[in-house]
């Protein structure tokens, strides 16, 4: 069965992150970066996936020479091969699935996993944008996968409960937590990672349909102040909504 995970290189959500001098970009100088946390399991799940039908797990990613360290970790964790396309990194999601569609048409996958969303846009757009440029269906936010005889049968999760969806292979998965529990690296896989091949392409945009006119870190909270424990301190509560916060 061929496999493959599309796969995002994030700013670790424990990063203090910095606006750049040109406000549109993050300062990329103390940023560690790793394998976005819902594409974990993706990349596991398409490794149980290889384990019980057997075939070959291709990761692919969209962006520059550093995003080959969370290809590495992908293959140190089973995966055979890696591909980075190489393209601007200022981007919108359709440029992003654009970008992976022109290399997984030619992989010709039965299966694609992504993680549901990434964790520096969130727009949890890329695994459906896939699937329409591909013209296979597609079933997000997948907390339970089963395989049989080319069909699939998953469980997802939906306001209030968790709805149950049939399909067939080729198919686009985008993985939940709880779907599985991502595997660390043994040292052999890392050892054996450093020699599986990392193919370089490049993509070059066609159109673009994001500008970012500039980035703004959220509002420090404001403090507090406690004006009173009972009854007694409505008055001045009154007093300061009125005279300092000026809501009313």
């Amino acid at each position: 069965m061929k496999i493959v995970v599309a796969l995002s290189h994030v700013p670790d959500t424990a990063t203090k992150i910095k606006i750049a001098q040109d406000r549109k970009t993050i300062d990329p100088a103390g940023v560690s970066y790793v394998i976005n946390p819902y594409d974990e399991f993706a990349v596991e799940e398409a490794l149980r996936t290889k384990e019980k039908f057997g075939g070959e797990v291709v990761i692919i990613t969209y962006g520059n020479d550093s995003a080959k360290e969370s290809i590495r970790k992908a293959l140190a964790m089973g995966a055979d091969k890696g591909i980075l396309i190489k393209g601007d990194l200022n981007v919108d999601s359709l440029t992003v699935a654009e970008a992976l569609a022109s290399e997984i048409l030619q992989l010709n996958p039965d299966i694609i996993f992504c993680g549901k969303q990434s964790v520096d846009y969130d727009s949890s757009a890329v695994g459906q944008m896939l699937a329409e440029l591909l013209n296979i269906p597609s079933i997000s936010t997948v907390v339970k996968l089963e395989i049989e005889n080319g069909k699939v049968r998953a469980e997802r999760e939906v306001e209030g409960g968790v709805e149950i969806v049939e399909s067939s292979l080729p198919i686009v998965i985008t993985a939940q937590k709880g779907l599985n529990e991502p595997r660390y690296a043994s040292l052999k896989g890392i050892m054996a990672a450093k020699s599986k091949p990392i193919e370089e392409k490049n993509f070059e945009t066609s159109m673009n349909r994001l500008i970012v006119n500039e980035l703004k870190l959220p509002e420090s909270k404001r403090k507090s102040k406690i004006v009173g424990t009972d009854a007694s301190a409505v008055a001045e509560l009154v007093r300061l909504l009125r005279e300092e916060a000026k809501v009313i």
